[in-house]
């Protein structure tokens, strides 16, 4: 290999190495510094860091390429993922910050952890071999189980990290498992060369492999029937956290997914299809009726989590161009509205500590008609209600549905999401018409403004929506 060839691949990688250096340069300024600041400075650092990778991705990567043997891919869909996948963190840290030092939590292996999980997650989108998928896949969960039980004063915590580790193990072994199967039945781990072996035909085993590998994936997104770590992950762990676990790794594995699907196995479409199909279905019949009878909001929105995935994976299932860009409209106007909500969530802390109940919202609309107005507009968007971004995001994912001849899917999509509007206009109603005695503590200043920004970005986006389609379309256009 020349060095000019070298030097091309390593550009692509961009991304990956700043944001892996800068991981560990951070360690180190973690360790030698000390003093009350020290945390800040790291926080602030690691914001950086990962905005600096998501303009590497935008700007110094030289391109479309292929690096390693084909084993890292950076395409359209690559750079439009690790944009929104960096992005995303940052503003999850900047909502961490607050809370971790109100908590006593400020420690700054967190920020290490995050971004050390970041750069697992830019893996992840690029993988284009069943290596290097699984190396970034693990490198994501190993630094995710950590952070899960970061509160180790916390009973919950603890339970939450464990459950988290022990499913992720087992979701690791079906990924591994499947990987093996493919491996051995075409001879190849390249997602190029698989796709050439299966042309033909794919045998039992190839089959039985690629099951395997969906049903790995599908834990990492929480999709039913593999969801059952969802709830009780996002009600244990830190809220920051668990704002983290929503926006950036689902992005991350929903992306990977849909490349390990199309890409390697695009000719088998007809063996697939079935099992999205179907995983669609149940992640959101278990999100809508699942979110029904939750009396915690984070809870809640695990449920919502699983439901909102299932509308990912019927975009994922039309198995086309227009699939692929309202996939990435969906996603990405979901993590600005979960984000958003999230910032609510860390909103509701009152003299006493944090409060997370749908009781105490009781009222809070006439106390703090900011914070009322930003978790109504982004309860809406979420759940689709017509003209704000969400609805858009649902009615590009159906209209692919049915462009692809999906009508039955389609039909339930719609009639799951009208079930699910019913939790969501819950927590409005409580907001503004029931009468309650909760009175939260202003809100930092950063959350306060990523609430307000994102509450408000469910109507003002709409002008710039038509870019954000047009970006998407030409991943869709160029990926397939």
């Amino acid at each position: 290999m020349t060095p000019d060839i070298l030097t091309n691949q390593i550009s692509l990688l961009i991304p990956e190495i700043l944001l892996a250096c800068g991981a560990m340069a951070l360690l180190m300024v973690g360790v030698f510094t000390k003093g009350e600041g020290a945390n800040r400075l790291i926080s602030a650092l690691t914001i950086a860091l990962l905005i600096g990778a998501a303009l590497a991705a935008l700007f110094l990567t030289g391109g479309d390429g292929e690096a390693f043997g084909g084993a890292f891919v950076f395409d359209s869909m690559a750079m439009f993922a690790k944009v929104a996948i960096t992005l995303s963190a940052a503003l999850a840290l900047l909502l961490a910050m607050p809370y971790l030092e109100a908590e006593r939590l400020a420690k700054f292996e967190f920020q290490i952890l995050v971004a050390l999980a970041v750069t697992g997650m830019v893996m992840m989108v690029s993988a284009n071999d069943l290596i290097s998928m699984y190396m970034g896949v693990e490198l994501q969960s190993l630094a995710l189980y950590v952070l899960a039980a970061f509160n180790r004063d916390s009973l919950r915590a603890s339970e939450a990290g464990l459950k988290y580790f022990v499913l992720g193990a087992l979701s690791s072994g079906l990924l591994l498992y499947g990987a093996s199967l493919i491996y051995g039945f075409t001879g190849a781990t390249g997602f190029n060369e698989i796709a050439i072996a299966v042309a033909d035909g794919p045998s039992v085993g190839v089959i039985f492999g690629m099951v395997f590998v969906i049903c790995g994936l599908a834990f990492k997104i929480s999709a039913a029937p593999f969801h059952m770590w969802t709830p009780d992950v996002y009600e244990g762990s830190p809220t920051p956290v668990t704002a983290f676990f929503a926006t950036a790794p689902k992005f991350a594995a929903v992306i990977l997914l849909a490349r390990v699907l199309l890409e390697p196995f695009g000719t088998m479409v007809d063996q697939w299809r079935d099992v999205i199909w179907i995983a669609a279905v149940l992640s959101m019949a278990v999100g809508a009726f699942g979110a029904l009878t939750q009396q915690n909001i984070k809870r809640l929105m695990a449920y919502s989590s699983i439901g909102n995935m299932g509308y990912a994976l019927v975009a994922i299932a039309a198995a086309s161009q227009t699939g692929i860009w309202a996939l990435l409209v969906f996603m990405s106007l979901y993590v600005i509205s979960v984000i958003g909500t999230f910032g609510a969530v860390l909103s509701m802390r009152t003299r006493e500590g944090m409060v997370e109940q749908i009781d105490d919202l009781a009222g809070i609309a006439q106390r703090n008609p900011g914070l009322g107005w930003s978790l109504t507009a982004l309860m809406f968007s979420i759940g689709g209600l017509p003209f704000l971004v969400g609805f858009f995001g649902k009615f590009f994912v159906l209209y692919a549905a049915v462009q692809s001849g999906l009508i039955i899917l389609a039909v339930l999509a719609v009639l799951f999401s009208v079930v699910s509007a019913a939790y969501y206009l819950r927590i409005v109603k409580v907001m503004w018409f029931d009468e309650g005695e909760v009175e939260f503590v202003a809100a930092p200043i950063s959350i306060y403004w990523v609430t307000r920004i994102a509450g408000l970005s469910t109507i003002v986006l709409l002008p710039v929506l038509g870019w954000l389609i047009f970006r998407a379309v030409n991943v869709g256009t160029a990926l397939l």
